[in-house]
């Protein structure tokens, strides 16, 4: 029985009728109904305005005012209260009350506040879990009777009891932290059955579905409560079908399902050696404890490891009255998207099984049907379905994931939250809710995570058409993009593998949450079992990995290592390839091929370039690098080494090989010529790419020594002997003159220029001669000259004397002078120490993060991998400093040497020119301290332009 609306749900319905649909209660065949006054258009043109072509507006991150719901929940008191309850019409929290009631209890009180069908139930608050932690894993004082008085408020509600044969009250207990966390932590269904009790549910609801729910209470109750394996009822399970010639579990009757409670119990026996509890208040009490527990299980905090979750109390229990989607075929449950979470097309998106429990469906025990079959057989509840769903995007403005259940065709809200979506989907629906005026450009902007766009980077099939052939199967498209990699059946695998740099696709009847660190070590993941909404997909779109699932071809066999498609047989090792926007599987090893950005991207990408400040430049070598950085909206190159050049083919590694074996300083320029030719054409290759742009070039950095080969060097000494008329001896004795003991700290950078100024003077010549043709072909060139490992202003007077020579003799061959800056690499402590006598001398700084990290840590990046996991997993480092901008130390280097450097030097450029240019926490950082820009990788430099304009928003 629903219970009448309250006073604060009449107060809000009252409120909402100037937009929402009149909704008045008739009874119908005992049932409270609900009923629209209007017709569905008219709700959908009053919850989403039409588009308006105002994009002047959309863009400012205006909107125009709309009707909003408020629901009218009661004042919340808080203070030392732990348990809240809740119901249609009435509840104790709101959505804003997620880090005390997790997500999941604080948007079960919003949907029971504005009015929609919730089970009447209550919500042990995250605090309440983190004292269970700190008194020793049992519950506080006074807990217990603060959960039993909201349990008095649930059946009086329902007017059931728990434990009571005539009035059955059973429960589900579920856990529910601030921050979502898929399958991470345990649930109980069915909660409060016993023999007893399941004899009088059969008098009520018909025997065949009370003693289904019962042995699904046993496994559920065993396994996460008691610890037994799923995999022993599930034994059961199968033999009884399999005894019985069936295949579904839907096909047992009621007396199989009442032998297999007896055979369930005595698994309970066998593992525990104790009967299974019948006290339901004794099984609530232990339930409530075990999702307390579940918090900190391995699982859970390797999740939260994986997604840097941190600074959550513990998670929230949900004690709900049980609703029931297996009662025959007049009930189902099922799982939906307001909108497609892989495309954002604004269209509803789920499953749905007929004659199951929610478990069902999110745990990929059974392949469900598409929502639409809903519609067909269980059309009035659809329709109330579409409606909620209409209220609550606009209600919570986004895209939300919702879990419900139709018991005897009558619709229960379970669950709504913010769902989870791809990349592709994120910008989509940001778009999208712009353009219905549901949000504004800001919003938008907060809405679409670094990651989102990290998905949208990574790489599609090259030729989908050249695989055709080779496809073997095909299963749900459960998370887009292509995967290919070695197969491999257990998550231990994939992470060895993973960790040996090999690319794994995890394949698996299903996946439980004990494989998500396999599942975010693999390359991609393939099932067997499980629908659009299963485990394997919420976890592998979150993360934006490739998933196909619910592959019914396929036959897995985890003893073996092998999985059959008929007489096919794919083992363990063998190459497999994923396409998770069609769902094929692909024999063999196919070509991948770099993304584009689609228009939605573009449109999104232009609203982040209005809000932020900070500009985003690349790091880029080539021409086509180059490119790639400015199709991907670099405002310039930040770091261009031209050491990279050097290796570019046989004849440019000669030459400079030439140049290190010379004696003599007009040998050397000899060498020098030979290369000069190579440069200057690569400059002019990224001029014309950055055409308008800055282009920032860094003299040469690395010891010479990385020039000359390792191992085996008999060969390469003959051709240099033949090349340079020296003796093997001459030359295999420089080449041991030439290695370092410690080569990061040794003759490199701006120490090769000033020992050999002809290397400075041959690279500049290059750089200026490539900049005046680019400018006679009408190029707009903005040449930048960066002189790197500089810690003592002395050494960069020295080079900028031999550019700003090299430089006005170059002007006076061609006729032609441009305007260039000189700056250096802050990237040694004593540079950042003193950067105010260096700031006197540079045009701009930028802080190469990367050897700053190295120098002021002492850790050697090739050799920090030692340690740094040690170090990460005591929590003696938060985060590997090469990654994450160390903010502590280094940052402050960096805010030190900028403040210093701008007080010598007002119009002193300042950015950085590491990989942290691509981090968005660094990013942040660097925003905050002032810095111009930031330079990164060209596939990183949309990233590095959200994470700016996020700072702002």
């Amino acid at each position: 029985m629903m219970s009448s609306l309250s006073v604060e749900g009449m107060l809000l319905k009252s409120a909402r009728e100037s937009c929402l649909p009149a909704r008045v209660n008739q009874r119908r065949n005992g049932d409270l109904r609900r009923l629209n006054h209007h017709r569905q258009s008219s709700f959908v043109r009053c919850l989403t305005p039409a588009r308006v072509s105002r994009p002047e507006l959309r863009s400012s991150g205006l909107t125009p005012p709309r009707a909003v719901l408020n629901p009218v929940s009661p004042p919340v008191t808080t203070a030392k209260k732990r348990v809240f309850t809740f119901g249609k019409g009435r509840s104790e929290g709101n959505r804003d009350m997620k880090s005390l009631l997790g997500g999941k209890g604080a948007n079960l009180a919003e949907m029971s506040s504005i009015g929609l069908s919730v089970p009447p139930g209550l919500t042990i608050s995250t605090e309440a879990c983190e004292e269970y932690q700190q008194n020793g894993k049992s519950l506080p004082p006074g807990l217990w009777d603060e959960i039993s008085e909201g349990l008095d408020y649930v059946q009086k509600e329902m007017s059931a009891s728990l434990g009571d044969p005539s009035k059955p009250l059973p429960l589900s207990v579920r856990s529910g932290a601030a921050i979502s966390m898929p399958g991470m932590m345990d649930t109980v269904l069915n909660l409060g059955l016993n023999d007893e009790v399941v004899a009088g549910l059969a008098g009520k609801s018909g025997a065949r579905f009370a003693y289904d729910s019962y042995r699904r209470f046993l496994d559920m109750f065993g396994n996460v409560v008691m610890g037994i394996p799923h995999s022993l009822f599930d034994e059961k399970l199968e033999q009884m079908k399999a005894e019985k010639g069936i295949h579904l579990d839907t096909d047992l009757t009621a007396a199989d399902l009442k032998d297999l409670v007896e055979k369930y119990k005595n698994v309970y026996v066998e593992a525990k050696g104790e009967k299974f509890p019948t006290d339901p208040k004794k099984q609530l009490e232990l339930a409530v404890n075990a999702v307390f527990d579940s918090w900190d299980s391995p699982r859970a905090n390797k999740y939260r490891s994986i997604n840097q979750i941190t600074g959550l109390k513990g998670t929230a229990v949900n004690i709900q009255s049980m609703v029931f989607g297996n009662m025959g075929n007049t009930s189902g449950t099922g799982v939906l998207f307001t909108r497609n979470p892989s495309t954002g097309e604004k269209k509803l998106y789920g499953e749905f099984l007929i004659n199951a429990q929610g478990e069902d469906v999110v745990a990929g025990i059974r392949t469900p049907e598409d929502l639409g079959t809903m519609e067909t057989c269980m059309p009035d509840a659809y329709k109330e379905l579409v409606e909620n769903c209409e209220i609550l995007e606009g209600h919570y403005k986004d895209m939300m994931d919702i879990e419900f259940t139709v018991q005897e065709n009558r619709l229960w809200m379970l669950q709504c939250r913010t769902g989870k979506r791809t990349g592709k989907g994120a910008v989509r629906i940001a778009v999208d809710m712009v353009n219905e005026w549901l949000i504004d450009t800001r919003t938008a902007i907060k809405r679409v995570e670094t990651q989102h766009l990290d998905q949208l980077l990574h790489p599609q099939f090259e030729d989908p058409s050249a695989y055709k052939s080779h496809v073997v199967a095909t299963g749900l498209p459960a998370s887009p993009g292509a995967a290919v990699g070695q197969v491999c059946f257990s998550a231990e695998d994939a992470e060895t593998w993973h960790a040996q740099g090999k690319s794994a696709i995890l394949v698996r009847t299903e996946t439980s949450p004990e494989d998500v660190g396999g599942m975010h070590a693999a390359a991609g993941i393939l099932t067997a079992r499980g629908g659009m909404t299963s485990h394997a997909a919420v976890v592998a779109r979150g993360w934006g990995k490739c998933c196909v699932s619910g592959c019914a071809d396929i036959r897995v066999n985890d003893d073996m290592k092998i999985f059959t498609i008929g007489d096919r047989v794919i083992k363990e090792g063998d190459w497999l390839s994923l396409n998770g926007t069609t769902g094929e599987v692909i024999l063999g090893k196919q070509l991948l091929a770099p993304p584009a950005m689609s228009n939605d991207l573009e449109i999104f990408m232009s609203w982040a370039d209005q809000a932020r400040r900070l500009k985003v430049m690349a790091n880029a070598d080539t021409p086509n690098d180059a490119l790639t950085a400015r199709n991907n909206g670099a405002q310039g190159i930040g770091l261009c080494r031209t050491e990279h050049m050097f290796f570019a083919s046989d004849e440019r590694i000669k030459a400079v090989r030439k140049m290190i074996m010379a004696v003599t300083p007009e040998q050397r320029k000899v060498a020098l010529d030979l290369l000069l030719p190579y440069q200057r054409s690569d400059f002019e290759g990224i001029f014309r790419a950055m055409d308008g742009l800055p282009v920032t070039i860094r003299l040469l950095d690395p010891p010479l020594h990385e020039f000359l080969p390792e191992g085996d060097l008999e060969h390469i000494v003959n051709e240099l002997a033949v090349d340079t008329g020296m003796s093997a001896d001459e030359i295999y004795s420089k080449i041991e003159n030439l290695s370092e003991v410690n080569p990061m700290l040794g003759f490199r950078g701006c120490r090769l220029g000033i020992s050999y100024p002809e290397l400075t003077e041959m690279q500049v010549r290059a750089i200026f001669q490539a900049a005046v043709s680019m400018t006679n072909q009408g190029v707009t060139v903005i040449p930048e000259i960066m002189v790197p490992l500089v810690g003592t202003p002395q050494e960069l007077r020295h080079q900028i004397s031999v550019i700003r020579g090299v430089a006005a003799n170059v002007f006076a061959e061609m006729g032609v002078t441009l305007e260039y800056k000189v700056g250096t690499m802050i990237e040694i402590p004593r540079a950042a120490l003193i950067a105010e006598e260096i700031g006197k001398e540079a045009d701009f700084f930028s802080f190469g993060t990367n050897d700053l990290t190295q120098m002021t840590f002492g850790y050697s990046r090739d050799d920090v991998g030692k340690f740094l996991q040690i170090y990460l997993a005591q929590g003696i480092l938060q985060h590997d400093p090469f990654e994450v901008i160390d903010q502590k130390g280094v940052g402050q280097l960096i805010k030190m040497a900028t403040e210093k450097g701008r007080a010598a030097n007002p119009n002193l450029k300042v950015g950085i020119c590491g990989e942290h240019g691509g981090e968005p926490s660094s990013v942040a950082f660097f925003d905050g301290v002032g810095l111009d820009y930031v330079s990164c990788s060209p596939f990183r430099v949309p990233i590095a332009r959200l994470a700016a304009a996020q700072v702002i928003v």
